[in-house]
């Protein structure tokens, strides 16, 4: 063999070696990067595994005050969108800045196909339909907020690939919660057809609401039977019965809980620091270190 034939099959050898080299390296590289989950919503693995969750109700625009309160132990954030001036496109901004942990579920202020498809374009998880009074309502709920073949929301433009994951369209329908608002009593009238869809995964008992359109109070035995209504029908039907954060651990059944609002955990936050209360971080009597409250 001559010297030069002898080069050429060396180099040949050298490009095979580094070949090989290269696919074993993206062949690493792939191992090391984590896959996508399939399962990302927390609120709905928690409440499969039998726990409670409990989201704090935000109507600020502030992010620091949103993303404090994404990152304070919440499991889920209820934005408000019915009863606020919150945009879209606030929401989206603070959704994008802190989506977690706590997992943003969207208010709705109608359940139209535009406020549900571009809650769910944003990056929420889970839709709170309020007023439910007629199943058509909550039908409509399901079908713009669950991709085909289940629904009929179409395919758009959002944020939702970003903080979810590029798999997001094949998962999302595995992910997005629906939550229906029972507050009159023509809502406690059409519960059991309300908690029959398969894709309603909790009813809310809006108590407030429930007495203003009753003119009833809690402790009243009318309205307790609307609500022991709406509750027996809830866990009949295998779904989550849930409440204002007042009724956890004082009523059996429920394990979804509305929290109070920015506004008022500020409000309890204040008291606490004036009674020397607050919770800083420090031991009893240490100041907290300014910038890392």
């Amino acid at each position: 063999m001559t010297r030069l034939n002898k080069l050429h099959q060396t180099l040949r050898h050298a490009t095979l070696a580094i070949s090989i080299l290269f696919l074993l390296a993206q062949s690493t590289i792939m191992l090391a990067q984590p896959a996508e989950p399939d399962h990302f919503n927390t609120v709905k693995q928690k409440l499969a595994a039998g726990r409670q969750v409990v989201g704090g109700t935000v109507t600020s625009t502030d992010i620091n005050i949103y993303c404090a309160m994404a990152d304070s132990g919440f499991d889920f954030l209820w934005i408000e969108m019915q009863h606020s001036p919150l945009t879209y496109s606030e929401v989206a901004t603070m959704i994008r800045a802190c989506p977690g942990p706590a997992i943003p579920f969207i208010r709705v202020p109608t359940d139209s196909e535009g406020d549900i498809q571009k809650a769910l374009d944003i990056g929420a998880l889970g839709i709170i339909v309020p007023m439910v009074d007629t199943v058509d309502k909550i039908s409509n709920a399901i079908t713009f907020a669950k991709y085909p073949p289940i629904g009929k929301r179409s395919q758009g433009n959002g944020q939702y690939g970003a903080l979810w994951g590029s798999n997001y369209r094949e998962v999302a329908n595995d992910n997005i919660m629906i939550v229906a608002l029972i507050e009159s009593p023509a809502g406690v009238e059409i519960v059991d057809q309300v908690v029959a869809l398969e894709q309603v995964d909790v009813v809310f008992v809006a108590s407030s609401d429930l007495g203003s359109f009753t003119g009833l109070r809690q402790g009243n035995p009318q309205y307790e039977a609307l609500v022991t209504r709406i509750k027996d029908a809830t866990l009949a039907a295998g779904k989550i019965a849930a409440g204002p954060s007042a009724w956890k651990d004082t009523r059996e059944g429920y394990r979804f809980f509305q929290g109070p609002p920015d506004t008022a955990l500020i409000r309890s936050g204040v008291r606490l620091t004036l009674e020397g209360n607050a919770d800083t971080g420090q031991p009893r009597g240490v100041a907290p270190i300014e910038g890392q409250e």
